[in-house]
């Protein structure tokens, strides 16, 4: 940002977002972009009208013929979709996947969709002598590899793929997406879904009636994401283990994931900088800050340490793909699905939707 401009507005630390702080910087813009902010009223209304002056125009983009642009918050997504139906609305970024056949069917509307880097999966507390919501006391059931194999195989990601997800989805064998560095088909390969193999596991382990214990998972952040675990703890009866269903906003949710306060957990993770040690960092190494399943293991701390230095790519990729080896094989995640975005919008507007699901109005065009 710039100097001169920070200390004028005595905007030079960031605000306090999480403490609802609003400083100058919040309303205000600083810089130049392609569009110019001309009214903030935040959970209202933003309005954007085009900069005519902007550096881009001509240089890395084609003036757009779109010359304003409204935001309008409206948190029921039934009432997203309404607005988008009786033409109140140009656009919506997260239309219900129940909804997007109706919009489809609607004259003048469109759909468009494309897989988005991000992968579901459940996280397991591998790491606890005992399980904070279990009936099983004195160890931890998560702790033995075939526990948490049966868990794996018994969860049918394909019929979650074709009535929870309505087609929306790509079941996953690892913890990250396609476009991501290190992702290749082999490692993306499922164990097969095996009810029988899964009741045996349970019984070697030691389980043959399974035990109880706690599903925590969001219901307001990813696609159908209470529904998921819903159809979750009807697979997992399957094998005896009895799950209670604990499905809370996203702010409850993960301020508890962050605190270590889960046992069982729904997690999404996207990679912004696409490659897989982002997703090492995080969630793999014993440090990973989102590292909430106890997994520590020395090796993928080494490696995660070393391709962040390591300049022969050779190597690297060979580091990664050790990496992916040993992660996947611990099973301390169950990955469910990829996650495809989908947005809704008139079909008099032209928008290249991209896997980060962030829509680049400035390459926007209007019939």
């Amino acid at each position: 940002m710039d100097a001169e401009w920070s200390k004028q507005h005595n905007v030079e630390m960031p605000q306090n977002f999480s403490g609802s702080e609003e400083t100058y910087a919040v309303r205000n813009t600083n810089g130049t972009g392609p569009f110019i902010v001309t009214k903030r009223d935040p959970d209202i209304e933003t309005r954007l009208k085009i900069n005519d002056g902007w550096w881009g125009w001509g240089v890395s983009d084609p003036k757009t013929n779109v010359t304003e642009i409204i935001y309008t918050p409206i948190a029921n997504p039934a009432t997203r979709v309404a607005a988008l139906l009786s033409g109140e609305l140009d656009f919506v970024l997260d239309p219900p996947l129940q909804d997007l056949g109706r919009i489809k069917a609607t004259p003048g509307l469109k759909v468009v969709d494309i897989n988005q880097i991000r992968t579901i999966f459940y996280g397991l507390d591998v790491g606890s002598a005992e399980l904070r919501h279990s009936n099983v006391k004195g160890k931890n059931p998560f702790q033995d590899a075939r526990v948490r194999e049966a868990m794996y195989r018994v969860i049918d990601v394909d019929t979650i793929k074709k009535k929870t997800m309505r087609g929306q989805s790509y079941p996953a064998g690892i913890i990250t997406s396609p476009g991501v560095h290190g992702f290749t088909k082999a490692l993306d390969s499922r164990l097969d879904h095996d009810l029988a193999k899964a009741k045996t596991l349970m019984a070697e382990a030691g389980y043959p009636n399974g035990f109880e214990v706690q599903l925590a998972c969001p219901n307001d952040r990813y696609n159908n994401d209470e529904a998921i675990c819903q159809a979750s703890v009807g697979m997992l009866a399957q094998i005896g283990v009895k799950v209670n269903l604990l499905a809370r906003p996203k702010s409850v949710h993960f301020k508890a994931l962050k605190n270590g306060e889960l046992d069982f957990y729904m997690l999404g993770w996207g990679v912004p900088t696409l490659d897989s040690h982002y997703v090492f960092s995080y969630l793999a190494a014993s440090d990973g800050s989102w590292n909430k399943t106890g997994l520590s293991d020395a090796r993928i701390d080494e490696l995660t340490k070393a391709m962040a230095i390591e300049t022969d790519s050779a190597k690297r990729d060979a580091m990664i793909q050790e990496a992916w080896d040993i992660l996947k094989t611990s099973n301390a995640y169950l990955p469910l699905h990829h996650q495809v975005i989908a947005w809704g919008m008139s079909d008099k507007l032209t928008l290249p939707i991209v896997p980060n699901d962030s829509p680049a109005f400035r390459m926007a065009a209007m019939k």
